[in-house]
C-alpha cells in the first residue's frame, strides 16, 4: 500500500497558512537517499515509498567553482584552474579568489544564467507541488570562493567587494528563478545558507542587515513576483534572525536545528507567521537512540509545531548518513504519518 501524497495546491494552503490537511505533510526522501543504507538499500526504498513525499524535487545544474562542463568553458565561478595541495584541506578552505583586486575579472566572466543545461529536463506533471533547488547562496558562495578565514574578515575589511559579489549573484539567481518558473514550472524555490552555529549566528545583526537582508529580500520578492515561495535551508541558531526573515517575505525555513535553538520558543513566537519545515534531529536522535525514542521525538515534534492553519513539515535536519539504522527510518515514517493524522483529527476538532 502506498499513502497518497498532498495536492500540489493542498501544499500551497498549508504553507501559506490556510488549512492544515487532514495530517502532517512530509518530506523525508529529500534528505534520507537509501543508498545510506548498503545491502539493506531496496529495504530502505520500499520502506520510503510507501509513505508520502509530499513535494518533487528538480535540482538545477548550477555552476561549479572551478570546474566548466565540455560545452561551455565560461560557465564556472571562476575562470581558472585549482591549485594542487600536497596535503588534504577542508572544503572551506579552498580559495578560488585569493585577492578582491581579481573581482573585475570575475564579474566579467561570470558564468550565464541563460546557459540551455542550468535548466534539466522538464519532468511530467504528477500533480504535487514542485521545489526547484539549488545549493549555496550567499554566505556559502561566498566561503566557497574566499575559503571560511577570508569570508568572515571580508565584511569589515572589504565591504564594497562583497556587496558587489552578492548583487551580481543575486542577478543570477534572478534570472535562473524566472526560468525555473517557465521551464519547470515551478511552484517553489529551495537553497541553502548556513549562516549559524551550534551557539549562535557566524555574524552580527548588523553584519546580517547591511549584507544579507537587502540581498535576500531581492530573491524573495522575485520569487513571489513570479507567483513562488521561497524555501531557505539554514543551520545552526539563528534565532535573531527569523524576524527580520518573515519581515522580508521568507515562506518557509529549514530546519530550526535540535540542541541550537528552543523548538517550543520557536513554535510559539513563530509557527503562524512563517511555515516552519521542522528538521528532525540527525545528529544525535537518529543515529544513536533507539526506534522508540525516534517515536518520542516525532511525537515532541508534532506536538510543538502543529496547529489549525498549517505552517508545518516534517522532514530530517539535514542529509542521513551512513549510520542511520533502518529500524529508526521505519520509526520515523511511521510515527510521523500515523501520529501526524491523530494531532490533525485533535486539532480540527477543537
Amino acid at each position: 500500500m502506498k499513502y497518497p501524497c498532498f495536492t500540489k495546491d493542498e501544499m500551497k494552503s498549508i504553507i501559506e497558512g490556510k488549512c492544515a490537511g487532514n495530517r502532517i505533510p512530509t518530506m523525508y526522501n529529500f534528505w534520507c537517499n537509501p543508498i545510506i543504507f548498503g545491502d539493506k538499500e531496496t529495504e530502505a526504498r520500499e520502506l520510503t515509498e510507501v509513505y508520502p513525499y509530499d513535494a518533487s524535487v528538480v535540482n538545477l545544474n548550477f555552476p561549479d567553482v572551478f570546474k566548466a562542463p565540455i560545452d561551455d568553458e565560461n560557465y564556472r565561478w571562476v575562470k581558472k584552474t585549482q591549485k594542487e595541495s600536497s596535503i588534504a584541506i577542508g572544503l572551506d578552505s579552498i580559495i578560488a579568489i585569493e585577492d578582491w583586486d581579481e573581482l573585475d575579472e570575475v564579474l566579467e566572466n561570470f558564468p550565464n544564467p541563460d546557459y540551455p543545461n542550468l535548466i534539466p529536463k522538464c519532468p511530467e506533471d504528477d500533480g504535487k507541488y514542485r521545489l526547484v533547488n539549488w545549493w549555496f547562496c550567499f554566505f556559502e558562495r561566498l566561503w566557497s570562493l574566499r575559503g571560511m578565514e577570508n569570508a568572515l574578515t571580508d565584511f569589515y575589511l572589504y565591504p564594497d567587494e562583497v556587496h558587489r559579489l552578492f548583487d551580481k549573484l543575486t542577478e543570477f539567481y534572478c534570472r535562473a528563478m524566472e526560468r525555473a518558473k517557465v521551464e519547470l514550472h515551478a511552484d517553489g524555490i529551495f537553497t541553502s545558507d548556513d549562516i549559524g552555529t551550534q551557539t549562535g549566528p557566524f555574524f552580527s545583526p548588523e553584519i546580517f542587515e547591511e549584507f544579507f537582508k537587502p540581498y535576500y529580500k531581492r530573491l524573495f520578492d522575485k520569487a513571489h513576483s513570479l507567483g513562488m515561495h521561497f524555501w531557505l535551508h539554514t543551520c545552526g541558531n539563528i534565532e535573531p534572525f527569523i524576524p527580520t526573515f518573515i519581515e522580508i517575505g521568507l515562506d518557509v525555513l529549514h530546519p530550526i536545528q535540535k540542541y541550537t535553538m528552543n523548538e517550543v520558543d520557536i513554535a510559539n513566537k513563530y509557527g503562524t507567521q512563517i511555515c516552519i519545515w521542522a528538521g528532525f534531529d540527525v545528529q544525535q536522535t537518529i543515529p544513536y537512540g533507539t526506534a522508540e525514542q525516534v517515536r518520542e521525538e516525532v511525537r515532541f515534534m508534532i506536538d510543538t509545531y502543529a496547529n489549525k492553519n498549517g505552517r508545518f513539515i516534517l522532514t530530517l535536519g539535514n542529509g542521513a548518513t551512513t549510520d542511520t539504522p533502518l529500524a529508526s527510518l521505519k520509526a520515523l515514517l511511521e510515527e510521523s504519518y500515523h501520529y501526524g493524522i491523530t494531532k490533525m483529527k485533535e486539532i480540527n476538532q477543537v
